[in-house]
């Protein structure tokens, strides 16, 4: 282990005979007798084999080394404290817990690449992420149990008045095509058209089908003259069903991110319509808000600017 002729104490001693300009004042800063200053500076340039200040003037005069220990000293405290700050941060942000909800969509595809980036920006950090439906997790925020929320689908109506609620970002369902479908050749498709397609679709039942059928609805899209003629438990089994031409599908633009690079699918455009929907955040104003929160909070949106840049 290296060795070193002073301690952070005589160098707290240092800076404050520096700013207080005599030995009695330090020490009364210090909250400690002039004698244990004295002492500590002795041993000091015992150590150092060196004077620290020049005994023949009447007023207290550094020496060169005393100046040279001292700039030293400042630069060192500083780091000492910058460091004790940083701990009693990481002590803060380690027993917080983040516990954040999404729907389904969005805790799927979206929310997990978003969390891996916090995460190796705090890695101390302890995140849960909650996928469920818009209405459940909505509730959620409100009652306490989920910190933030991101969400695609309706909040209930009642929760207005409850939570504080954001746009995010926007999302687009889009349609996709085998990509040795015969329509692939049209640059745009009628309205019409998409009646005669074989479409693939989450069950009846799910939330997520409704959701999206919701979507299509505001779209002037008629959900029900669509003809579904296979139904599937997930929107990865539609994308796989789709690549292997069985029908075509609207998937989340989040869900396609491999499939559009990868040029495994189609994706076809649909004349005078962009099928778009707003993620929100969702939070509860009146419930506690950790530095972890803040700091979460922060990330997203920071996410979002670099996307736009």
């Amino acid at each position: 282990m290296k060795y070193f002729p002073f301690n952070l104490d005589q160098l707290r001693i240092l800076q404050a005979i520096k700013s207080e300009k005599s030995f009695k004042s330090a020490a009364q800063k210090l909250y400690l007798s002039q004698p244990a200053i004295s002492l500590q500076i002795q041993k000091l340039e015992n150590k150092l084999d060196l004077p620290i200040f020049e005994r023949d003037k009447k007023q207290i005069c550094f020496t060169g080394t005393g100046e040279l220990i001292l700039d030293y000293a400042t630069r060192i405290l500083i780091l000492c404290e910058e460091a004790n700050k940083a701990i009693l941060y990481l002590k803060d942000i380690k027993r917080s817990r983040l516990i954040i909800g999404a729907s389904h969509t969005v805790g799927t595809y979206l929310l997990p690449k978003i969390i891996g980036l916090f995460c190796k920006r705090y890695p101390y950090t302890n995140v849960k992420l909650e996928v469920n439906s818009t209405y459940r997790t909505s509730w959620g925020v409100a009652n306490g149990q989920i910190d933030i929320g991101i969400v695609g689908g309706e909040v209930p109506n009642e929760l207005y008045p409850l939570l504080e609620i954001n746009s995010y970002v926007e999302d687009e369902l889009l349609l996709i095509l085998p990509k040795f479908h015969s329509l692939i050749a049209l640059k745009k498709m009628g309205r019409e058209d998409l009646y005669e397609l074989k479409f693939i679709a989450l069950k009846k039942n799910s939330i997520t089908r409704n959701v999206i059928d919701k979507i299509l609805e505001k779209n002037n899209i008629e959900s029900k003259r669509l003809k579904v003629e296979l139904e599937l438990n997930s929107i990865e089994a539609i994308k796989s069903a789709v690549q292997a031409g069985l029908g075509v599908g609207f998937v989340s633009i989040f869900a396609l991110t491999d499939e559009i690079y990868l040029k495994n699918v189609h994706v076809a455009k649909i004349k005078d319509i962009k099928i778009r929907r707003i993620l929100s955040i969702v939070a509860n104003p009146k419930s506690y808000k950790s530095k972890l929160f803040g700091k979460f909070h922060q990330h997203i949106f920071d996410l979002l600017k670099k996307k736009k840049n």
